[in-house]
Parts: C-alpha cells; structure tokens; sequence
C-alpha cells in the first residue's frame, strides 16, 4: 500500500526494457515452431549488431558506453526488427537495418528519449524499400510439405545462401496471407475463392498462435503497467470497425475484422511498436487518436496501397503527428485558463 502523498517511482529504463523483452518471449517460441531455429539466428545476429553500433554510436557523441548499453534498449529494437523479417533471411540484411536503425533512428536524434520516429520500424522501411525482394520471401511454416532446415542448414542460409542438396529456394518459401490475397484480388479473383484453398502461411493456424503470443506477451505488459490500454485497444479497434465496414459493403472484394486482426504486424504492432513511449503521444485522448489513426492507415496501405502490409509505413506517418496530436490534447495546467478562453492566464 503506496502512503500519501501517493508519488511513485518510474521504473528505471533497464527495467522497463527487460519486461519488454520478457514479453517477446512467448511470440519468439512460436516464430520458431513455426519457421525453424532461422528465427534464432536471426535474433542472434540483430542483437550483436545493434549492442556494436550502439557502443560505436555512444562513442562518437562522447559519451559514457556502459550505462546506455546496458539498458537494454537497443536489444529491443533489434529483437522487434528481427520479428519482422524473414527467418531466412541472408545476415547482412538483419545487419543493414538494424545498423540503420541504431545509428540513423536513435543516435541521428540524439539517442534514447530523443527519437521522432520509432527505431525498429525505420530500418524496417528501409530494408522493404531497397530489398523488397528478399523481405517477401518468407519461409514456409514448418507444417507445410517440404524441406526442414535444421540448425547447420538455417545458418549455412542464412551466411552463405548454401541449401541443403536438392532442395529448391521455391520449395522453402511461401507467400504471406496478406500478399497472397492482395496479388489474387488484383487478378479479378474473389475472397470466397481465395481463402476457400490454402493461404501462404495460414496453415495450421500458424498465425492465429503467433497473434495469440504477442497478445499474451502484450498483457503482460499491461499488468507490469509498462503500457497503458488505449493504443492497443484503439488501434484493434479501428482496425477491427474500418475493416469490417469495407467487408460489409462488399465482402467478395474486402477481408473481414479477422483476417485483418490475425494476419501480418497487427498484434506486435498493437502491443509492442505503437507503444513506444518515445515516438507517441504522452496523452490519454492522444493516444486513443494516434493508434486509431495508425490503424486507419494501415488498412487503406494494406488494401489500397502498394506494400501487403501497412504497419510500419503507418507507425512512421503518425509518429510525424505526434506532436501536433500532443498540442491538441494536452490538458490545461491547473490555475492556467487555455488559450483562446479569455481572461487572465
């Protein structure tokens, strides 16, 4: 029981960091379930980079490396970045945007506190605008038919692009939901054909599991009170009422709350990227207007633009707006009339 006057003190960063980390925990065993040991190689090698270049960063600005390395922050980002792409994907591409988000994203800003847009999603945006050939070839899920790579096999892939004898690069990788339906609606198909076969990595239910541990690490975060409710439950919202909206108007040409809830970025990003304390809004209403809007984004991309997925491109947009958003919602200071309200301030 807190005493008056009821002050209590923040958690320190290191704290904050690692229940963020411990929260990933339960998504990252089903990445591997899913898509083999690739996934652990893959955080592996975010994780190296991103503690290196934080170190080199902090030295170059002059300042002290071992306080700012160990509080965990720069795993964060790696380990969110790492999430996001490809199992199999070669090395250098986790190295390059995890490197760029480090250096450009954080430090470019002035280090932690002092980013404008959230790390992750930036070298995120990079790597799918410069190689958007190897960030859309996802891995199939393990339950699928085909070669398994184990341990050896993933890391001879992933650092020499080896495949294991008779094994093809087609027979590894399989189209996401999101790209088979958009590429599918796009040749005149309808949803009830599309979904009435098997989708990319809807099998078996991969993805409703995924979603479900990001979820389950999400409420952890809420019980350790490291986020709030309003960006998750907004920004699922949203998304849940604007696709369900189009899916009513024609449910032939637009996927229902579901498909949209379950597939791609939405519970990480819901959870774990909007929710950065950093790039968002700092108000109750603020943040409401903020995730419901990044939500509004990511739909229209995801159907109308040219990207399956709209996550990222719309964590950026809005973090742009964070600050107007946080101008527009703060609350009088007590004894301080607003502006505009006349009289005295």
């Amino acid at each position: 029981m807190m005493s008056a006057p009821f002050v209590s003190l923040a958690g320190s960063v290191q704290g904050v960091m690692l229940r963020v980390l411990v929260a990933l925990v339960p998504a990252i065993a089903v990445h591997v379930w899913l898509y083999g040991p690739g996934v652990l190689i893959q955080l592996a090698v975010a994780s190296a980079v991103a503690l290196a270049t934080e170190a080199l960063m902090l030295k170059l600005r002059g300042s002290p490396v071992a306080p700012f390395l160990s509080d965990l922050s720069a795993l964060v980002t790696a380990w969110l970045l790492a999430l996001s792409l490809p199992s199999l994907a070669p090395w250098w591409l986790v190295a390059v945007g995890t490197a760029f988000a480090i250096a450009v994203a954080k430090h470019l800003y002035g280090g932690l506190g002092n980013n404008l847009f959230n790390p992750a999603m930036v070298g995120y945006c990079v790597l799918i605008i410069s190689f958007p050939a190897h960030m859309t070839r996802w891995p199939a899920p393990v339950a699928l038919p085909g070669p398994d790579l184990g341990w050896i096999e993933a890391a001879a892939f992933i650092f020499f692009g080896d495949l294991p004898a008779g094994a093809a690069l087609d027979a590894l990788t399989a189209a996401t939901p999101l790209d088979v339906v958009k590429t599918q609606l796009a040749a005149n198909r309808t949803l009830t054909e599309i979904l009435g076969q098997p989708v990319g990595h809807a099998v078996p239910d991969g993805s409703v599991w995924l979603a479900l541990a990001y979820a389950a690490g999400g409420l952890f975060l809420l019980q350790q009170r490291v986020i709030t409710w309003h960006v998750p439950v907004a920004y699922l919202a949203a998304l849940a009422v604007v696709a369900g909206l189009f899916h009513a108007a024609d449910a032939d040409r637009y996927a229902g709350p579901l498909f949209h809830l379950t597939y791609g970025a939405s519970v990480i990003g819901a959870f774990f990227i909007l929710t950065d304390p950093v790039s968002g809004p700092t108000t109750p209403i603020g943040k409401l207007l903020f995730a419901a809007s990044a939500a509004a984004l990511t739909y229209l991309i995801r159907v109308f633009g040219g990207y399956p997925d709209g996550v990222a491109f719309a964590v950026l947009i809005m973090n742009m707006a964070v600050p107007l958003i946080d101008a527009y919602t703060q609350l009088p200071v007590y004894g301080k009339k607003p502006p505009g309200s006349g009289g005295a301030p």
